[in-house]
């Protein structure tokens, strides 16, 4: 017979497990950000998110990093990076998203989280500065972009949570990628969750992660190799001058 613990670990479920709009969001139009086709598909259907990684993939534009945004702010991360507990903020930028949104958490999972934002890395390792952490923290300033980063994910990403990322790999060598990629397997195989907006087919190509291509059509789940994104890498690396011809000429 299981013990209390066991029972209780097998009642608790994923942090987040649905994103549902609010009954007064507002509807669709060409104001920003209601006329991203992504973002109106969200106040529309909601998204229901499953256990492990799940990868926002996209152009500029599509609408996956606003997603990322409302979806952390509507949880309750600090909106310019870090986890609740970060009081960060420079210049207000965010949409209205997470106004419109509400989490529906899992049972008996972890509250902890933490937004990670290659835009803002910089003035957060300097509010990092100003309010040291009581676990204590590296000199990130001292340190090149990537291995900043690195750091940072080696000291907050350390606990079963709900992660969100916008386009880490922005800091990122292809071997610090790799990297990432094995961040992410730990977190996932934890108990944790995962929400990235991601360009990169490398960080993408995570075994087992749910991927949402996002575009004109809305968001609508892919396999890796049908992303567009792989297309354009593998057309551009079997020959780049002949990629490169098109755009050159």
């Amino acid at each position: 017979m299981s013990s209390f613990w066991e029972r209780g670990a097998l009642r608790r479920q994923h942090p987040v497990v649905a994103v549902r709009p609010h009954d007064d969001a507002p509807e669709p139009s060409g104001r920003w950000p209601l006329g991203i086709p992504a973002v109106a598909q969200v106040l529309r259907e909601g998204l229901e998110f499953s256990p492990g990684v799940t990868f926002l993939v996209g152009e500029n534009g599509s609408g996956k990093s606003t997603i990322v945004e409302g979806i952390a702010l509507a949880y309750g991360l600090s909106p310019e990076g870090g986890s609740r507990q970060a009081m960060h903020s420079t210049r207000p930028t965010e949409s209205p998203l997470s106004d419109w949104l509400r989490i529906q958490r899992g049972v008996g999972s972890s509250t902890w989280g933490f937004f990670l934002r290659a835009e803002t890395m910089h003035s957060f390792y300097t509010y990092l500065e100003q309010n040291p952490s009581p676990r204590g923290d590296v000199p990130f300033h001292e340190m090149s972009h990537g291995e900043s980063f690195l750091a940072l994910l080696a000291s907050r990403f350390d606990e079963p949570g709900f992660y969100c990322l916008d386009e880490p790999e922005a800091a990122l060598s292809f071997n610090s990628t790799l990297a990432l990629i094995s961040v992410l397997q730990r977190i996932s195989d934890d108990g944790g969750q995962v929400l990235c907006a991601t360009h990169s087919p490398v960080l993408a190509s995570l075994p087992g992660a749910r991927i949402l291509e996002v575009g004109e059509w809305g968001i609508r789940e892919a396999a890796w190799e049908d992303l567009e994104i792989v297309q354009h890498w593998r057309s551009f690396l079997d020959d780049p001058k002949r990629y490169l011809r098109h755009l050159l000429d």
